[in-house]
């Protein structure tokens, strides 16, 4: 693992850990409960495989606050051209979650700022992203920064429910 460790104000520290990691896998139950509540039952059933969040093709940091427990999470992975709608130099935006008491704080805009600078040195030419309807706040912080709603593409490519947007990463 690429070291990556940035300390934040307010005690905040961002780090890179592996997908399974223990604390990944604890941020990853709960946002499994936030849309299994938003959608009916339902929580995200796209694959992931730990290896997909490996540099260089891939990132997964988490926000651990100043008693250093886990307070937020995000990860970006290499998608290429695919019948799911991808195209090449694509990153896809996975597992973007805060937990409730840290949320406003600044925390998701962080994380999607790191992890659209590390796409973008690893090549990437375009950040991709699937989030829901039910999802009001990730979809009012992906247009403000800087994403458009695009066709749909993914797992969820035939839901209703899906919203995908898309931002060109520029060198």
């Amino acid at each position: 693992m690429v070291p990556y460790d940035i300390q934040m104000s307010h005690g905040i520290n961002l780090r890179a850990v592996p997908y399974d990691h223990p604390d990944a896998v604890e941020l990853d139950a709960q946002v499994q409960v936030e849309y299994r509540t938003r959608y009916e039952g339902e929580g995200d059933a796209t694959f992931l495989d730990p290896a997909m969040f490996v540099p260089p093709i891939g990132l997964y940091l988490l926000a651990y606050d100043a008693s250093d427990a886990p307070v937020a999470s995000g990860g970006w992975r290499c998608q290429d051209h695919n019948d799911e709608g991808y195209s090449d130099g694509d990153a896809e935006i996975k597992r973007m979650y805060v937990v409730p008491e840290a949320r406003g704080t600044g925390l998701a805009r962080r994380i999607l700022a790191e992890l659209e600078a590390d796409a973008r040195a690893a090549g990437r030419t375009r950040m991709v992203l699937e989030t829901g309807d039910q999802q009001p706040e990730a979809i009012a912080l992906y247009l403000s920064s800087g994403y458009s709603l695009s066709e749909k593409f993914g797992y969820y490519r035939f839901h209703e429910s899906s919203r995908c947007m898309t931002k060109p990463l520029h060198p």
